[in-house]
């Protein structure tokens, strides 16, 4: 299984670290990934993290240094920091686990984001 915390109502400017907790059948693959979904928009993938090596994958979009993507092996958990949240950045962050190569079978449920301007 995987659950994602670590959401709220913040002001624009503010940070938050979202947490991900992986267990049994979900924390034995490779790669954890962090999706987001706007409303009325689709869902977006933002990064994903190699779980052994630790080695992060960006969706250019993502990738302009905001959003910081390690892991904790010892406690099967992957944190996304979001640095100077905006209002575009609110939304329903999920993650989710799979084997590599984009590939995220198993999915948490999500944790809500708020950013007021």
């Amino acid at each position: 299984q995987l659950q994602a915390s670590g959401g709220g109502t913040v002001q624009a400017g503010d940070f938050l670290r979202l947490l991900c907790v992986a267990s049994g059948v979900a924390s034995n693959f490779a790669d954890v990934g962090w999706f987001r979904q706007a409303p009325g928009k689709e869902r977006e993938f933002l990064a994903s993290i190699t779980f052994d090596s630790g080695r992060t994958f960006f969706n250019v979009d993502f990738a302009q240094g905001r959003f910081t993507l390690t892991r904790d092996r010892a406690k099967n958990t992957v944190s996304l920091l979001i640095e100077n949240l905006k209002p575009e950045d609110t939304a329903v962050y999920t993650c989710a686990s799979g084997p590599g190569a984009g590939v995220f079978p198993y999915w948490g449920q999500g944790t809500q984001v708020t950013v007021s301007s």
